[in-house]
């Protein structure tokens, strides 16, 4: 006789036969979404849909308007690209991952792309999706996987799992092509059909879906050019360093020339800003405010200090000014959809005072320009400041590109920068380490070492800090006269060092177990990298400690 388990879902409880799969239950549940289910939570555990239940147990399906689900929904989806690609136009074809690009992803091919082209990747796209293929996986030894992946010229695929020490690995089918990726998959092709294909040049296209934050439709392709070639010319430097992924970057740890790689990059970094200093410097007569801004984790206060003393090389005199020092008094802070203080907002900045109060800096007026307390939530008058000859401010905040700030001053007094880590190095050709995930590891560290947070903390805090990035710092971006890539092509490496063993310490029953799990599923496939040969005014310091600006 076949036992029974209970399976709660959504609050109600529900009874199934013993070994009856998640998929075989989210047939029943499927029009409580409006997406399909990708894959699900059982018991706060993530788990394929071809996952069989055999006891009671707690399930939460999930679709692509969940984190979890949404990395789901883009493998799958590079998954039916390749394969379309390869059907299309030939074995040898292949689209290779490089960055974020507009609420999407940009990939190259290795062939002429046309829009024409792209339209028929896309129809077969669809035509796969509507036969509802298989996504099956299997288990195989991993140097027979290495083996394979060399057979088919995907030698990338094959130096990553090198370093892997697992025996067996899982592999991933469709139809006769077979994958690695890093994270879980879904279980047919049919779930996959929300998606669109943009066209941005010969050899490049933009996959677009629906993502966390806009889950209601796909948004329409708004080309950012700053940023688009920041991450362009990065990609192409790592390129011509020949460190473009993980097995790459290994490659160089194995060597002992990680040293060399470090001293390169950080130089490359130092250039990069220094050349920044001097465009400014031109132009002195007219700049008289520099503003920078970026999300969180992005290394701001490093580079505007850096910035800072490049600029004195210059004969100029910089004077820092901290837009959180004009946060309105505590009560008077909006609160958010839960009742918290929101912090992030524009409006959390009283602007009539910091308007002001910059207008009469540029007019030679002595200032008393306020100090937040952050204890007692009150602003406090200990500081008086005057501009003088050769004297520019250099103010930080994450509103600083808003074109709602400053309105009493003219434009061409105003140089913006926009700083953000754009991580160099991928995972293979078609998988991507997330810029947001390279600031949250980032994070993770600085909050350890210097608030004695711990790993759940400030995961928890996450969704918050991304959100509020979303609506107060990214739709600014274009407003840049300059992009700063605050990435360093090692860092991966050292960060490992530091976050994985904290990972480490959450336990299962934790409700950021998976989300732990996934982060150390990215550390497993870099070698660690000491931070010996890291110079003190690195950016990368500032989260590891050690830094010139900072101790």
């Amino acid at each position: 006789m076949i036992g029974t388990i209970q399976v709660t879902i959504n609050k109600k409880t529900y009874t199934y036969n013993k070994n009856i799969t998640l998929q075989e239950i989210y047939q029943e549940h499927q029009g409580d979404s409006r997406y399909p289910i990708l894959i699900a939570r059982v018991n706060n555990r993530l788990k394929e849909l071809s996952y069989k239940l055999t006891e009671d147990c707690e399930v939460e399906f999930l679709d692509l308007t969940s984190p979890e689900g949404n990395r789901v929904h883009i493998s799958g989806l590079t998954l039916i690209m390749l394969y379309a690609t390869k059907k299309l136009f030939g074995e040898e074809a292949n689209i290779i991952v490089q960055h974020s690009a507009d609420k999407g992803i940009y990939f190259q091919t290795t062939f002429r792309l046309t829009e024409e082209k792209l339209n028929q990747l896309k129809e077969e796209m669809k035509v796969i999706i509507q036969k509802d293929m298989p996504i099956t996986k299997l288990t195989i030894d991993r140097l027979e996987a290495m083996k394979y992946f060399h057979d088919i010229g995907d030698d990338v695929k094959a130096e990553v799992l090198k370093y892997n020490t697992d025996n067996y690995i899982t592999l991933y089918r469709l139809g006769n092509l077979y994958n690695y990726f890093y994270n879980l998959m879904p279980s047919s092709t049919s779930k996959l059909k929300d998606f669109d294909l943009t066209f941005i040049k010969s050899n490049g296209f933009a996959l677009r879906f629906p993502t966390v934050y806009i889950p209601d439709k796909i948004k329409k392709y708004e080309h950012h050019p700053i940023l688009f070639e920041a991450f362009n010319e990065f990609k192409e430097w790592a390129k011509l360093m020949k460190v473009q992924n993980c097995a790459d970057l290994n490659r160089v740890v194995s060597a002992g020339k990680i040293s060399d790689l470090i001293k390169i990059d950080e130089t490359l970094q130092s250039n990069r800003l220094l050349s920044i200093a001097k465009e400014i410097n031109a132009a002195k007569d007219k700049i008289k405010i520099v503003l920078i801004a970026g999300p969180s984790s992005s290394g701001k206060t490093t580079t505007s200090r850096k910035l800072c003393m490049y600029l004195e090389s210059f004969g100029l005199h910089p004077k820092a000014i901290s837009m959180d020092d004009y946060f309105v008094e505590r009560e008077e802070t909006p609160k958010d959809e839960n009742g918290n203080y929101d912090f992030e907002c524009l409006e959390a900045i009283n602007l009539k005072l910091f308007d002001e109060q910059m207008a009469k800096l540029l007019k030679g007026e002595n200032v008393k320009i306020p100090t937040f307390n952050f204890t007692t939530g009150k602003k406090e008058y200990k500081r008086e400041m005057q501009l003088e000859e050769n004297d520019i401010l250099i103010i930080e905040g994450i509103h600083a590109l808003n074109n709602k700030i400053l309105t009493n001053i003219s434009r061409d007094k105003k140089y913006k920068i926009y700083i953000s880590p754009l991580t160099e190095v991928n995972m293979d050709t078609h998988s991507r380490i997330a810029t947001s995930d390279n600031r949250l590891l980032r994070r993770i560290v600085r909050d350890n070492r210097t608030r004695n947070y711990t790993v759940e903390h400030t995961l928890k805090q996450w969704p918050s800090v991304r959100s509020g990035e979303e609506k107060y710092i990214f739709p600014f971006q274009d407003e840049s006269d300059a992009m700063i890539n605050s990435a360093a092509i090692y860092e991966i490496g050292v960060l490992k060092t530091y976050v994985e063993p904290l990972l480490y310490a959450i336990e299962p029953e934790s409700p950021y177990y998976e989300e732990a799990k996934r982060l150390l599923r990215i550390f497993r496939q870099f070698l660690p990298i000491p931070a010996d040969a890291i110079p003190a005014d690195a950016v990368i310091r500032e989260f590891i400690g050690g830094s010139y600006f900072h101790e």
